[in-house]
């Protein structure tokens, strides 16, 4: 049987470089494009030292699409897993146009060229930020399902991505491909070899590698944006999904993509734990974890922090008998075992 090759876009980035590995190891070709925008090289090296040989990589912006059509040319591909993201919320908000166009335009690039040479299987790198969460502070919220609205997004990113899933519907529907939207909440930690983490040279967007910097002294303390949130102790709360076992679905998704008879196909899954914890249950967790002291100061609330995002993982679970499997005290473990190495 032919291998399948895969490209794998930002494939040089802390979640997508997991899926080179993973669907490297799983015996699929993968072809890494990343413009290392948000990544460096130096990923690149530790996924040799995993595999023991080098993937195809290409420095290349998804907005350029003659040199990015060099590569649609070599190689018959056969899937596309998409992350080329740039994915800091703040930023977002900062800097509305510069998303759109990396985000948005990059996008459409990748997709004319995945028609033009008859590549029409994507697994799309969604987020939670799609949901109207506004709704939900104003309900009983027991998580955000599938079906539910999506759309009055709370920050440029999220529109980028709601935006982007209209797109792929309609190229579905119209233009035979097939789509699954992975809705991600909160991707954290390390591979088990602690060769590949989320660890910025610059200042963390998320919480768990600031934590992780705190507890190692490269940063002061931790920034709690604000602490009177309608939540169980006032911090907002959100759900963490250890990366490999969020990687391990991306092959459950290709699996079911692979397996179906249909002409298109498209469809939505959340992706998470099932299990919602506060920035202060966070520390605490932290502190057993590394035996380190986790100082905090309370800061201002920022205009796109939203209390609680979290969803309900049952379709995920019911579909493909997946759940997520890795305890938090295991993750966090491994993310301080990373930072000792």
């Amino acid at each position: 049987m032919k291998q399948k090759t895969i490209l794998i876009t930002w494939g040089i980035g802390y979640i997508w470089s997991h899926a080179v590995v993973a669907f490297e190891e799983a015996g699929y070709k993968t072809v890494i494009v990343d413009n290392l925008d948000n990544s460096c090289l130096s990923t690149y090296r530790n996924i040799w030292e995993i595999l023991g040989y080098k993937p195809d990589f290409y420095e290349i912006d998804l907005r350029d699409k003659e040199k990015l059509q060099e590569v649609f040319k070599k190689y018959s591909f056969d899937w596309v897993l998409h992350f080329a993201w740039l994915k800091a919320v703040w930023e977002s908000c900062e800097k509305p146009l510069h998303y759109f166009d990396n985000n948005i335009v990059g996008s459409l690039r990748l997709f004319e060229l995945m028609q033009e040479y008859s590549v029409k299987n994507i697994i799309f790198s969604s987020s939670a930020t799609v949901y109207d969460w506004v709704i939900y502070e104003r309900t009983d919220f027991l998580g955000a399902l599938e079906s539910d609205q999506t759309g009055n997004t709370s920050n440029p990113y999220g529109t980028t991505k709601f935006l982007l899933e209209n797109i792929l519907t309609d190229l579905s529907k119209f233009a035979s491909f097939n789509v699954i939207n992975l809705r991600y909440f909160n991707p954290v930690w390390a591979h088990p070899s602690w060769l590949i983490w989320e660890n910025p040279e610059w200042l963390p967007n998320n919480l768990s590698p600031f934590i992780m910097k705190v507890a190692a002294w490269e940063l002061p303390y931790l920034n709690v944006f604000w602490d009177d949130y309608e939540t169980i102790d006032g911090s907002w709360v959100r759900d963490y999904i250890d990366v490999v076992d969020l990687i391990d679905w991306h092959l459950k998704a290709y699996e079911l993509l692979e397996n179906l008879d249909f002409s298109w196909f498209i469809d939505s899954f959340n992706l998470w734990t099932g299990k919602w914890i506060s920035v202060f249950e966070m520390i605490e967790a932290s502190k057993k974890a590394t035996w380190k002291d986790i100082p905090f100061k309370i800061a201002p609330r920022r205009n796109w922090d939203i209390a609680s995002v979290y969803c309900n993982p049952n379709k995920a679970k019911n579909i493909l008998d997946w759940s997520a499997k890795t305890p938090l005290e295991d993750s966090l473990k491994n993310a301080w075992k990373f930072y000792n190495k």
